[in-house]
């Protein structure tokens, strides 16, 4: 991919995958299990990617830094570590990955834990993504929706210029925007030079700019200090500059996507890979222990050697409640 700008990947690896409990936990978070062909949705990442770009720079924390390192070092890719001291939400972790950019050096921003298939669709989009972003565009990447999920937000556009985002929707509104036709899922990822997001940062929300700045410039190797960094408002990207730019532009991305949310998308996923399922559907996730499902549809068994699962596919959203009742009672089981 012929490049003018230099371009960094910038791996997100927040968050600790609640509704995935009990396979993600939070010192084994959903983007570091080995579920998919022995490899985890990290490692995936910065395949797709590490051949795209200039430089590979991972924003993590405390907590999960040493994972992103072990998969780093095992395939020989050089990284800048961005390690922040406690989670901020994502405007402030781009703004971190942007003050250690130069400002005309073009950032593709991706979470870690998404499915991408399509390579050539894929690449297609990140290229038509750099060049707007060279041209001093904000970019964010809309996915074709292949039906009413409402497990995403999504992006209302008209050509390539964006309208409107909207939250998640109940099933009504999802069908609504499937049929307008001119509604894409939200993926999650930008593109834009780090200089302009700074900018836009800047004036939208100058106070996480200034908070942000002020806790990367007392960084130490790239480690950020505790009480800088508890003083940034924790707002997203999508708050803070996304919806209230008029600099964005959005691409249209025909690539196979799944931020990989819920059981029910790995399910989804595992099934088209030809992982095992009975003649109603059920599914076994997990130790390999006989398991026979009577008098039951579409359901998931998620065994581990701590916790147990067992939920209909089509509740797998309502997982979240499970994980947040226990950390209310500040379960072992969620370490």
């Amino acid at each position: 991919m012929k490049k003018t700008n230099a371009v960094t990947h910038v791996i997100l690896t927040g968050g600790v995958g609640s509704r995935l409990w009990p396979l993600s936990r939070k010192s084994q978070p959903k983007q570091y299990l080995d579920l998919f062909d022995g490899k985890s949705l990290f490692e995936m990442t910065v395949e797709r990617n590490r051949n795209l770009v200039d430089t590979v720079m991972v924003v993590g924390n405390t907590d999960n830094c040493h994972l992103s390192r072990m998969v780093l070092e095992k395939s020989a890719t050089a990284y800048v570590d961005i390690i922040e001291s406690t989670p901020r939400n994502t405007a402030a972790a781009i703004a971190f990955a942007a003050f250690a950019s130069d400002p005309d050096t073009v950032l593709i921003v991706t979470p870690s834990d998404h499915i991408i298939d399509e390579m050539e669709r894929y690449e297609q989009s990140i290229k038509e993504a750099v060049d707007k972003a060279s041209k001093g565009y904000i970019v964010t990447f809309g996915i074709i929706p292949t039906k009413p999920e409402t497990g995403y937000g999504y992006i209302e556009r008209k050509g390539e210029d964006v309208l409107s985002f909207r939250e998640k929707p109940n099933k009504v509104s999802a069908r609504d925007f499937i049929e307008k036709g001119n509604f894409l899922w939200n993926s999650g990822m930008f593109c834009f030079k780090a200089g302009v997001f700074l900018e836009e940062l800047k004036l939208f929300n100058p106070e996480v700019y200034e908070k942000s700045k002020i806790a990367w410039d007392a960084n130490i190797d790239g480690k950020l200090d505790l009480d800088l960094s508890l003083a940034i408002p924790s707002i997203s990207i999508d708050y803070a500059v996304m919806e209230r730019s008029r600099k964005i532009k959005v691409v249209s991305s025909e690539f196979t996507w799944s931020d990989l949310g819920s059981f029910e998308s790995v399910y989804d996923y595992l099934v088209s890979k030809g992982h095992a399922i009975d003649a109603h559907g059920n599914m076994v996730i997990g130790k390999a222990v006989y398991t026979a499902f009577v008098g039951l549809k579409n359901t998931i068994f998620v065994s581990t050697e701590s916790a147990n699962l067992i939920l209909q596919k089509e509740s797998s959203q309502e997982v979240k409640n499970v994980y947040n009742e226990l950390e209310r009672k500040k379960s072992h089981l969620l370490e």
